[in-house]
């Protein structure tokens, strides 16, 4: 590239049918003038340019910087997502087994009442059938015991016992008949 020097440097041969010599410095000063400020213009553009170049290589740089950061934040935030799906999936499996164990206890203690339930009415008819044939053969004994009393006394001819009060006791055989 051509610098305001070479051209201020520039000279020239002369002939004989040439230019005027001082018109020719004239422009060429002229030239080199307008060439000098144009050539500092461009060496500042360069210079800017270059500045600008790496400040838009910077940006790019934090671009990319940005554009991995996001991804990793988005990566980051799915992982959260999922984990927080699978913890609260476990907890739910958690609190399900927890309330059929619940569930099946409640059953087995229903069953357990259940059972003792019809263990004590089996007791108790066991206990009724026992009591009443007690009270049948004590009635029986009774009876049989009375039955020979009487007897025992009509053949005696002694009057019948009296209680408390003086009252005859009767048998329920005699009871019948004295009533």
């Amino acid at each position: 590239m051509i610098t305001p020097l070479d051209i201020q440097n520039k000279e020239f041969k002369k002939s004989v049918r040439g230019y005027n010599e001082a018109e020719v410095d004239a422009f060429l000063d002229e030239i080199m003038a307008d060439y000098e400020v144009l050539y500092k213009e461009n060496l500042e553009m360069k210079e800017k340019l270059e500045i600008d170049e790496k400040q838009v290589e910077k940006y790019k740089q934090m671009e990319d910087t940005l554009k991995e950061t996001l991804v990793v934040a988005q990566s980051t935030a799915e992982e959260l997502r999922v984990n927080a799906m699978k913890k609260s999936d476990v907890i739910i499996q958690e609190a399900e087994l927890k309330a059929k164990g619940i569930m099946n206890e409640a059953k087995a203690e229903v069953d357990k009442l259940y059972q003792q339930h019809d263990e004590m009415l089996r007791q108790l008819q066991i206990f009724k059938t026992r009591y009443r044939t007690l009270l049948q053969s004590q009635m029986d004994s009774l009876l049989v015991d009375a039955t020979s009393l009487a007897d025992e006394l009509s053949t005696q001819k002694t009057p019948p016992p009296k209680n408390e009060k003086g009252d005859k006791i009767l048998s329920e055989d005699r009871r019948e008949v004295a009533e």
